[in-house]
């Protein structure tokens, strides 16, 4: 008990002095799962706008591939990535094995399905008479899907913070593609995995307490978002 009380202790004085190596690690967390959002986001709700405002062949499949990849191992995704990403495999001549780079496409992987599949699920949960008569009043393309989304904010918000949540607490895969380099690709979760087997608990609870804020922070901001009320349209 002694030894956890001491590793809190230690832990919060990392955070409160603003340790260096703390603050960088957090830093280099946010940016690869920050920059590993936007893609997913990009990719992700186009695809679940296609998906779920279309009907074709195969379709019913493709949803359930969405909805597996929700819940597809993390050291699958690591694993794929590193074999297309090792130097005799595919990919290999682009030299970013054990880079940042490596483990932002290792999140937007574990990421894109999340925002995809929730997306999917939103629409199909519309009024279908909503598209209808949207288009009926001479709304374009691009209209159109800005009003569907806004209809859908809300579980945009969450599909948002579920897949933020999803990769800045991942640890396998971008250990794996990663390789856990202090100063380079050291972050949150692999540097609370590294301490620990080294025995700096105050680090590793430093890192951890910085993890929950983080994860606490972005569902907070989404549920104020959330909460905004919606503009009427002009």
């Amino acid at each position: 008990m002694h030894s956890i009380l001491q590793g809190v202790w230690e832990g919060l004085r990392l955070i409160f002095t603003g340790d260096p190596q703390t603050y960088e690690i957090a830093l280099r967390s946010l940016e690869v799962s920050t920059s590993a959002l936007a893609i997913a986001l990009l990719i992700g709700v186009p695809i679940g706008a296609l998906v779920g405002l279309s009907q074709f062949h195969g379709r019913q499949f493709v949803v359930a591939s969405l909805n597996t990849g929700m819940g597809m191992p993390r050291v699958v995704v690591g694993l794929v990535v590193a074999l297309f990403l090792w130097r005799t495999g595919p990919l290999g001549f682009l030299g970013i094995m054990y880079t940042m780079q490596a483990m932002i496409i290792a999140q937007v992987l574990i990421a894109t399905p999340i925002v995809a599949a929730l997306c999917v699920a939103a629409l199909q949960q519309l009024d279908p008479g909503f598209k209808l008569q949207v288009t009926s009043l001479g709304a374009g393309r691009m209209r159109t899907f800005a009003l569907l989304m806004r209809e859908i904010k809300g579980p945009l918000l969450a599909a948002t913070a579920a897949a933020f949540g999803g990769v800045i607490a991942e640890v396998g895969a971008v250990m794996m593609v990663g390789g856990n380099i202090k100063g380079q690709t050291e972050v949150l979760t692999t540097g609370i995995v590294a301490n620990v087997n080294t025995g700096l608990f105050g680090s590793a609870i430093a890192l951890a307490v910085v993890l929950l804020i983080l994860s606490f922070s972005t569902n907070f901001a989404m549920l104020l978002l959330q909460r905004r009320p919606k503009r009427q349209a002009g």
